[in-house]
């Protein structure tokens, strides 16, 4: 009897080994969720590799598409001081364009209270926030204010080679102030995007002690562009493109109009041609193309930005090429390829990436 009796303790115990070879003990099911979750995690981090360099793509074709629209500018800044001066073309760009940016900023309000969206912070605005937005209106407007009077002082050569050094100065600025690192792609694609900029204007550089007056102009306009570069990579972080560049532009309007009332200059065109060049000045450079590159921050570095904006004297004198006829050189087009060569070096490194936790408006 005592054996008939152990008999089914040992099938018990048995099934009870089966079941946990299976799985089925009730003390084994937390390793495979436990399991379920790792799985998923790793498929997590997978997953956002792909999206994070759809993301990086997208930011450079809007950077791209910037680019060639503000590569018009100096087009339609000819046509316009046919009639009017260079500090009158600069306020109607800068007023015209703040008008577009207020009223796309009141159709976004309006579509956010008929949806009954969140703001998201987006009105919320702190008194260090208007610091920042009153001081990138300056910032801008000394750049521009500093480039111009450099050109009534030196060359255009070296007014442009010493401007093109905003690359360098953001750089500097990322690791002195924001405590930013680079990795040594991104700098070797610098150093050769900067001697290609260099070599553009390299035929006609002087260094004249006339010039040199103009030549410290022209290099402070680079610093205050690097400034204006990574003060709106700050704020990009909580404010969209376009609440930005409103207040730049509208800063530099204010800034800018008693300079063309203290010359006596006439402020708006005459004709119907000069009114054309302007809106289009503002709209196609100022609104579409300065708006695209701001928004490029919510993705890009400041650094890596202003070195893309290298080809922008590039991407200039071919436009004028077509369409002024005026001559390129063979030394012109070796040094636009090593400023290609150069900025593709600096994309494939982890500098150009900004990386941010919280990044609202992308």
């Amino acid at each position: 009897m005592s054996k008939q009796l152990e008999m089914p303790e040992t099938n018990i115990d048995l099934q009870q080994e089966r079941l946990e070879v299976n799985g089925l003990n009730p003390a084994l099911k937390p390793q495979p969720k436990t399991s379920l979750v790792l799985a998923n995690q790793d498929d997590d981090v997978n997953n956002d590799k792909p999206r994070d360099t759809q993301g990086k793509l997208w930011a450079i074709v809007s950077l791209s598409a910037a680019l060639l629209a503000v590569s018009f500018a100096a087009i339609f800044i000819r046509l316009s001081e046919g009639e009017i001066s260079a500090n009158a073309t600069v306020f109607n760009r800068l007023w015209i364009a703040t008008l577009v940016f207020a009223v796309w900023n009141g159709v976004g309000e309006a579509r956010r209270r008929i949806s009954d969206a969140e703001p998201q912070g987006r009105s919320n605005y702190t008194l260090r926030d208007l610091m920042l937005l009153i001081a990138v209106g300056i910032v801008s407007s000394a750049s521009l204010g500093f480039w111009a009077w450099s050109l009534t002082r030196t060359n255009v050569a070296n007014s442009t080679v010493l401007r093109n050094l905003t690359p360098l100065f953001t750089t500097l600025g990322g690791w002195l102030l924001l405590g930013r690192r680079f990795d040594r792609r991104f700098l070797i694609g610098m150093a050769i995007a900067l001697a290609g900029a260099i070599a553009i204007g390299f035929d006609d550089l002087q260094t004249a002690g006339e010039n040199l007056t103009g030549d410290l102009a022209a290099l402070l306009s680079a610093m205050f562009y690097a400034g204006n570069l990574l003060i709106a990579e700050h704020l990009r972080t909580k404010f969209p493109a376009t609440t930005i560049l409103m207040w730049r532009c509208f800063i530099g309007s204010l800034l800018i109009l008693p300079l063309v009332l203290l010359a006596g200059d006439r402020i708006f065109p005459y004709s119907w041609q000069g009114w054309l060049a302007v809106i289009a000045l503002a709209v196609i450079c100022q609104a579409f193309g300065q708006g695209l590159l701001i928004h490029s921050l919510g993705r890009l570095s400041s650094g890596f930005v202003a070195l893309f904006l290298l080809l922008e004297p590039v991407i200039t004198a071919i436009l004028a090429w077509i369409l002024f006829c005026e001559n390129l050189s063979l030394f012109n087009w070796l040094a636009f390829a090593v400023v290609l060569a150069g900025i593709y070096l600096a994309k494939f490194s982890n500098s150009a990436d900004k990386k941010i936790k919280q990044k609202k408006f992308n």
